[in-house]
């Protein structure tokens, strides 16, 4: 938006775009290592105790001769795009010009693939720095229908795997997220709304709504990213790509009778299973 080599200085270029000129100047530190090892160890810690809060998170860290003060707790916690998961009153306003959509999987049974699509994002550690994951998963057969790995936590990614998976795979009936920026902007709920899908979203801080696919992110983590130290955002991207084709085409799910995500996609006949 500024010009450092505009004739007009940046004082008045700032005035003009009406923005603050500290923000011209200031330049982003990259993440510590220290921070880095706190966050890797926060995901971990989020995963085993979604309920935990940035107090509960500090004396775990505590009690592992991590020290951390509750507020930088919460600061990473914030950049990580993680808070406790349980049912509290919902006195958090949306962003403005946001619509939040009620939750419409209460007391449905999803049956068939292609009913219902979820959508979530996670935090993905690296030797050096760490990246986002999102994906589109089919809520009925657990299938990964499209996925994008990105270093920031902008609406693009998430509106570009969307896509995907309708271009991919159709449209289902109804759509689930949380009420992350992301999914609430006019970007994202656009493309529903301009396929007639049916927009949910899950309460805030509501576990019941959000474990799905916590189980999924769950599975990724624990079976393919704590196992490596990707070196780089490409290295990342490639690894969480095979991996996610093994979970769709190789891994079994005791709750789809054995079967893989892929089979139970596209067969979703139920069968018993072998003694």
């Amino acid at each position: 938006m500024t010009d450092r080599h505009h004739n007009l200085p940046i004082a008045r270029q700032a005035k003009v775009l009406n923005i603050s000129r500290g923000s011209v100047y200031y330049q982003p530190r990259p993440t510590s290592p220290e921070d880095l090892a706190l966050m890797r160890r926060i995901d971990e810690l989020h995963l085993e105790f979604p309920f935990a809060g940035s107090r509960m998170l500090r004396d775990f860290l505590d009690r592992e001769g991590l020290k951390a003060g509750r507020r930088h707790v919460a600061t990473l916690m914030k950049r990580m795009g993680i808070e406790a998961i349980y049912r509290r009153p919902n006195t958090s306003k949306p962003t403005p010009g946001h619509k939040i959509y009620p939750y419409l999987l209460r007391g449905v049974k999803v049956d068939r693939p292609d009913e219902v699509w979820a959508m979530d994002i996670t935090y993905i550690p690296m030797a050096r720095g760490f990246v986002y994951l999102a994906a589109v998963v089919d809520w009925f057969s657990r299938r990964v229908l499209s996925h994008r790995v990105s270093i920031t936590m902008e609406t693009d990614f998430c509106v570009e795997a969307l896509e995907e998976a309708l271009a991919k795979h159709g449209k289902p009936g109804m759509f689930n997220t949380d009420q992350g920026s992301q999914f609430t902007s006019e970007a994202f709920t656009g493309v529903l709304i301009a396929n007639e899908i049916k927009i949910s979203m899950d309460g805030k801080g509501a576990w019941r709504d959000n474990v799905f696919v916590e189980r999924i992110w769950k599975s990724v983590k624990y079976e393919e990213v704590y196992l490596h130290a990707y070196d780089s955002v490409g290295v990342a991207r490639a690894s969480i790509g095979r991996y996610l084709d093994f979970y769709n085409r190789r891994r079994p799910h005791s709750s789809l009778d054995r079967r893989t995500p892929e089979e139970a996609y596209f067969d979703p006949t139920p069968r018993l299973a072998a003694a």
